[in-house]
């Protein structure tokens, strides 16, 4: 890519700012080393990092980076058998605890293979190879750059012990003598301190030769000797070879520590590489999360789309974002407005959006914003007149524009600012259009920037090249800054001047210099400008009118969403409503069982039958009312088939939820609910659950078995009690009792026989299994009376 363009449009302040986002040397190399490129495919792969990396940090948040060292050239000198330095070691440890941190930070709940077979970041963090056991082990013996851990190794810890011993002694040894009477005059200070690594005491310099020993240094006004008295020289001689055995045993420590982490050399040099490249990564990601940028889409044909683009240089509050096409339908766009106005701006950004999106980071936009991929980017903005070549403002632009006339081509961007200035205006409108011209031949793509009106005509007039405007507010004299493409730019001179003061004489003696066609021209273009806002002001219009629409269509599936909660909700209660019911139910099932049982051992016979029928009556009424609060929610009683019309005591009914026959006693009162008897048993039933049975389809109607059926039905019970009986008893009795159950029409009956030894229930078992009328038999299940009951179904 160009080097001249790269400078004119800032690019390598991008570049420091992103540099500035890294945590390690070897990240910031990376990053400075950036550059764009022309390869699709290469672009597609950096802005897939950066994507991954800013996909990563929103879901997991932004990893710490700060152990990163620079380990690459120790790793180099261990490859030539140098030892390795605490501090040294120490960065080592760092790298390695890095790589630890970083799998646990992005695999901290599971390993999601298919996330990271889609995110590079995962395959980068998943590549590392920590290792816990060098790692732990350097920690355990440097304490810090300067310092090795006693615990080091036992050898370090006895001599460090004797040291220490042996330092006391000899501390011990000349304070005694500070403080002995025949010495203490002859002392400065009543202190021993260190001199050449040997302890030594304060002595005044007329006595130096009342102590005798070794002098190691004196005081700056020689007035005080320090000097090693001869009764521990022997002792401070010890010391110094115990402290020459320290540091053999450090550099012993030092070695074996080198030598573990020469072992996992070409893992470590792997880590670095890795930690470097998610660095920059990261780094990248910090730059799009600080200008709020987004993910551009990519095309080879030269087409741009920026939606709202902002320039990353200026200030957030300052800068306006800008709307930008080309390469749809025209190649060419010339930009034209007032001087400040942010034609330059313009320009400059779109060649550093290009320049970044092909260096694989995202850009200050918003989303469908699109960049193609260029071979060149080309860039002739601002003035470079240069005194010492004595080359006009003209000669220096023109220089510039034959250079990039001669390397420009089809997958090229070319950027030129105030085309044609510095010269005659007629001339460089001439040469403006032919350049131009020329560049739309070679294939280019190119956005101009001027302030000639022959080069918005010649715009308007060419099917390759569309006006553009920057616009400017006449009432406060000031630039928008906003873009306005397919808009020429009007001068604007006269409003400003009149705006300023100037006479209306004078302003009208100008606009008398104008010919009519440039007159009729700048009215033309005033009249595109009006129109242009009010297609803009139209379209915002109908933007917002659109996000409301969407906006209530949300709120609409909000409230939808909320109903069917709230009817799922309301189902669930109805639920947990008839489960309560149920279970009451049962509670009282259990309470009647127990209360027949507790009948059943007071032998109270007359008082229990009259007990056991209230019982039973009560258990109906609830089972009923019971089935209705079932049945009401989900058969409202609305659509259920209406109820027979012609009803009249003593018709033979049929309760639809019990399925079982009844003689109705009394007419449906006001609420629908009528009287049935049930063999022995009365009951209330809502007239919707009841249906009319035709006597004439039984088929014993005319032989008077019918009349039977009905009166045995009206006496007959549902249910047989042989408690008590003996076997021959219980089965005289069941016998006829299942005669008149099937004459009676019933379809199941109970007996009751009791649990006791279950002599009674085998041999009734055994008697159904020959009875005529017996379809089938079981044992009560619970709320029937389980093993104490037998349920018979008749044919």
């Amino acid at each position: 890519m160009n080097e001249k363009t790269l400078r004119i449009l800032e690019y390598d302040k991008i570049i420091n700012k992103l540099a500035g986002f890294t945590s390690s040397q070897p990240g910031k190399e990376k990053a400075k080393a950036l550059l764009p490129s022309r390869d699709m495919e290469t672009v597609k792969s950096m802005l897939k990092e950066t994507d991954d990396g800013v996909k990563y940090v929103i879901k997991r948040g932004m990893p710490s980076l700060g152990g990163i060292r620079d380990i690459r050239n120790l790793l180099k000198r261990i490859e030539i058998g140098a030892v390795l330095s605490p501090g040294e070691l120490l960065d080592v440890a760092d790298v390695l605890r890095l790589s630890r941190n970083l799998k646990s930070h992005a695999f901290a709940s599971s390993r999601d293979k298919d996330e990271e077979a889609e995110n590079i970041v995962l395959q980068l963090i998943g590549r590392l190879e920590p290792n816990r056991r060098v790692e732990e082990k350097i920690e355990a013996c440097i304490a810090s750059e300067e310092e090795i851990r006693d615990d080091a190794s036992p050898v370090l810890k006895g001599i460090r012990k004797q040291i220490r011993e042996q330092q006391e002694y000899i501390k011990e040894k000349l304070n005694s003598m500070i403080r002995s009477p025949r010495y203490g005059k002859y002392i400065q200070e009543p202190i021993v301190t260190i001199r050449e690594g040997r302890y030594v005491i304060p002595v005044k310099q007329e006595y130096r030769n009342e102590i005798p020993g070794l002098i190691h240094d004196s005081s700056s006004s020689g007035m005080t000797l320090f000097i090693e008295p001869m009764a521990a020289v022997e002792a401070n001689n010890y010391i110094k070879q115990l402290i020459i055995k320290e540091q053999a045993e450090i550099e012993k420590i030092l070695s074996g520590l080198t030598a573990d982490v020469g072992g996992i050399l070409n893992q470590l040099e792997s880590n670095m590489e890795i930690l470097a490249n998610l660095d920059f990564i990261f780094a990248k990601s910090s730059l799009s999360f600080h200008y709020n940028c987004t993910l551009p889409k990519l095309n080879t044909e030269g087409q741009i789309v920026i939606n709202k683009g902002r320039h990353p240089l200026i200030e957030p509050e300052k800068v306006v974002p800008i709307d930008f096409r080309i390469g749809d339908r025209f190649s060419t766009v010339v930009i034209t407005g007032p001087n400040t106005g942010g034609k330059t701006v313009t320009l400059k950004t779109i060649g550093l959006f290009t320049l970044m999106a092909q260096s694989g980071l995202h850009i200050p936009a918003t989303d469908n914003t699109e960049i193609s991929i260029f071979d060149d980017v080309f860039a002739d903005i601002g003035d470079e007149q240069s005194i010492e070549q004595s080359l006009s403002t003209f000669s220096s632009h023109m220089g510039n524009i034959v250079n990039i006339l001669k390397k420009a081509g089809r997958k090229s961007l070319v950027l030129l600012d105030e085309i044609g200035a510095g010269t005659d205006p007629t001339e460089g409108a001439a040469l403006a259009m032919a350049i131009l011209e020329y560049l739309h031949k070679k294939g280019a793509t190119v956005v101009a920037t001027t302030h000639y009106s022959e080069l918005k005509l010649y715009a308007m007039t060419s099917e390759y090249a569309e006006n553009a405007s920057c616009e400017f507010d006449v009432e406060t004299l000031r630039p928008t800054y906003r873009l306005l493409i397919g808009v020429p730019g009007k001068s604007n001179a006269f409003e400003i001047s009149k705006r300023l003061g100037l006479l209306d004489d004078v302003l009208g003696r100008a606009k008398q210099f104008l010919t009519r066609e440039n007159i009729r021209f700048e009215d033309i273009l005033a009249e595109i400008e009006k129109e242009k806002r009010e297609m803009e002001r139209e379209k915002q219009n109908a933007e917002s009118y659109r996000l409301e629409a969407e906006k209530l269509k949300d709120e609409l599936a909000m409230q939808k969403d909320k109903l069917n909660k709230e009817k799922e909700k309301i189902i669930k209660e109805a639920k947990e409503d008839a489960r309560r019911i149920l279970a009451e139910s049962i509670r009282e099932a259990e309470s009647i069982i127990a209360e027949l049982r507790k009948m059943e051992k007071e032998r109270e016979v007359a008082e229990r039958n009259k007990k056991i029928e209230e019982l039973k009556s009560s258990l109906k009424n609830k089972i009923n009312k019971l089935d209705e609060e079932l049945l009401e929610p989900l058969f409202p009683r609305d659509d259920i088939v209406k109820a027979p019309e012609s009803l009249k005591p003593g018709d033979t009914v049929l309760i639809m939820n019990l399925k079982q026959k009844g003689i109705l006693e009394e007419l449906p009162d006001s609420n629908g609910e009528a009287v049935v008897r049930v063999g022995v048993m009365k009951t209330n039933v809502h007239v919707s659950n009841l249906r009319v049975i035709d006597e004439q389809k039984i088929q014993d109607g005319k032989t008077g078995v019918g009349q039977i059926g009905r009166s045995k039905a009206m006496s007959i019970s549902t249910e047989l009690d042989l408690r008590g009986l003996t076997l021959d008893d219980a089965i005289e009795k069941t016998d006829k009792y299942l005669d008149d159950a099937s004459i009676a029409g019933l379809k199941s009956v109970v007996l009751i026989h009791g649990k006791g030894t279950g002599i009674l229930r085998a041999g009734i078992h055994k008697y159904l299994k020959t009875n005529s009328h017996a379809k089938s038999f079981r044992l009560g299940k619970f709320g029937e009376g389980e093993d104490g009951v037998t349920v018979v179904e008749l044919k």
